[in-house]
C-alpha cells in the first residue's frame, strides 16, 4: 500500500504525459517555454484570480512574494508554528522576524483571536508588515477573520496554499483568500509535478510585475536580460514540469472529487473511535485533502497505533513532529515548551494515514479496522 500513490495516477494519464514532454523536446525551449505561460493563465483561471506566476518552488513561492512586499529586518510577519519550516524560514532569510501564533484546535490553522492578540503585543518592538495564513492539510484558514484584521493594522496577508490548491472558503477557490497566495506543486501534493515547482497568485498587478521581475534576478522589462531593476532570484518554473503540471490538471477536478470522497470514507468509518479525533470541516469550506490526519487521545496511544498500522504494511507520517517555535533554526527567538501549547500537544499526538484519489475503499476499510481495534 502507498501513502501517495503516484504510480496510479500515471498510469491513468501516461500516453498524454509522454507526449507532452515529446513536445518540450522537440521545441527546446526548455526555461520559460510555451507551457510556462499555459500553465499559468490556467492556474488563474481555475483559481479565479487576475494572475499566477510560475517559479521553481512553494518554498521560492514564498520569498518571492516576501520580497514583493519589500520585507526585511525590523519587520515582523506572523504566522503559525505547527506548519513545515518554508513558512517561516522565509520571513528569517530576510532578516525579518516570524511572530509566532498558536492554532485553532478545531481546524489545525492559525487562531484569528490569538493573531490579533500578538500583533497588538508586538507592535511596540517589531514593524508589524503581514500574515501568512497555513491552510494545513488542505483546508484553508479563517480568511474572512484574518482579512478584518490585516486591515485593521494596515497589514498584507499571504494565504500558503501549499496544501490546499483545489479547496474552497466560502464559494471561493484556494488560492484566492488574500492579497497574494502561494501554492507548491511537490510531487506529493494534490496537484503536483515531477520535481519542484511552485505558483504565486494575486489580482495585484504591482506584484504580479515584481514577482516576474524577481524570479529572473531582478531583471526589468522582458529582453532585459541583464538590466537588473531589483534583487532577484533564479526561481523560474522550468518548462518539463509546467508541461506534467498542464497534463495533470485535466483529471484535478475528478481527483479532488476521489479525495473528498476517500476522506468522507476515513470519517464514516472512524466516527465511534472515541479514542481518536478525526478531522473536520467547517461549514462553507471544503479541503482537498492533502493529508488526512488524526488526533490520538494520548501520545502513547499514537505509538500504539502506528506500531499496529506498521505491523500490517500500512504507512504512516507525521505532521509535525515538532512545531516550529522548538526548532533550533528559530532558537535565536528565544521561545521556550509551553510557549503556543495547543501545538505542542497536537505535535505530540497527531498522525497521518494514507491519503489520495486511487485509495480503494478494501484498503480503506483494511486501515479502519486497524484503528478501530487499538485499546488501552
Amino acid at each position: 500500500m502507498q501513502f501517495i500513490d503516484l504510480a496510479a495516477q500515471q498510469k491513468r494519464i501516461r500516453n498524454e504525459l509522454e507526449t507532452a514532454v515529446k513536445t518540450v523536446m522537440d521545441h527546446g525551449r526548455y526555461i520559460m517555454g510555451p507551457e510556462v505561460k499555459e500553465l499559468e493563465e490556467r492556474l488563474a483561471d481555475y483559481a479565479g484570480t487576475r494572475y499566477a506566476v510560475g517559479c521553481a518552488s512553494g518554498t521560492d513561492a514564498l520569498l518571492m512574494v516576501l520580497m514583493a512586499y519589500k520585507i526585511g529586518p525590523g519587520d515582523a510577519v506572523f504566522t503559525t508554528p505547527f506548519t513545515f519550516v518554508a513558512t517561516a524560514e522565509v520571513i528569517s532569510l530576510l532578516g525579518a522576524t516570524p511572530v509566532f501564533v498558536d492554532i485553532d484546535p478545531i481546524t489545525f490553522n492559525i487562531d484569528p483571536q490569538k493573531l490579533e492578540e500578538a500583533i497588538r503585543t508586538s507592535v511596540q518592538a517589531l514593524n508589524p508588515r503581514g500574515i501568512i495564513g497555513v491552510d494545513l492539510f488542505g483546508l484553508p484558514a479563517e480568511y474572512d477573520e484574518i482579512n478584518k484584521i490585516a486591515e485593521k493594522f494596515n497589514l498584507f496577508v499571504v494565504e500558503d496554499a501549499a496544501q490546499s490548491f483545489g479547496a474552497e472558503y466560502r464559494g471561493k477557490k484556494a488560492c484566492a483568500l488574500a492579497n497574494a497566495a502561494c501554492t507548491s506543486f511537490f510531487p506529493a501534493k494534490p496537484l503536483g509535478c515531477y520535481g519542484d515547482g511552485g505558483a504565486v497568485f494575486t489580482d495585484d498587478p504591482d506584484i504580479a510585475e515584481r514577482l516576474i521581475s524577481i524570479r529572473v534576478h531582478g531583471q526589468g522589462r522582458e529582453g532585459e536580460k541583464y538590466k537588473n531593476v531589483r534583487i532577484g532570484v533564479n526561481g523560474r518554473l522550468d518548462t518539463i514540469q509546467a508541461a506534467v503540471l498542464n497534463v495533470k490538471m485535466t483529471i484535478f477536478p475528478d481527483e479532488v472529487e476521489r479525495r473528498i470522497r476517500a476522506a468522507s470514507i476515513y470519517s464514516a468509518g472512524l466516527s465511534g473511535c472515541d479514542y481518536l479525533t478525526t478531522p473536520s470541516t467547517p461549514d462553507g469550506l471544503t479541503s482537498v485533502w492533502a493529508q488526512y490526519s488524526i488526533l490520538a487521545d494520548t501520545p502513547e496511544r499514537r505509538d500504539q497505533i502506528l506500531q499496529a498500522l506498521k505491523d500490517n504494511a500500512i504507512p504512516t507520517s507525521i505532521y509535525y513532529p515538532i512545531p516550529l517555535h522548538l526548532q533550533k533554526a528559530f532558537s535565536n527567538l528565544g521561545h521556550k515548551p509551553g510557549a503556543f501549547p495547543i501545538s505542542e500537544d497536537y505535535a505530540e499526538r497527531i498522525f497521518s494515514i494514507p491519503m489520495h484519489p486511487y485509495l480503494d475503499e478494501k484498503a480503506q476499510t483494511k486501515i479502519i479496522e486497524i484503528l478501530a481495534s487499538v485499546q488501552k
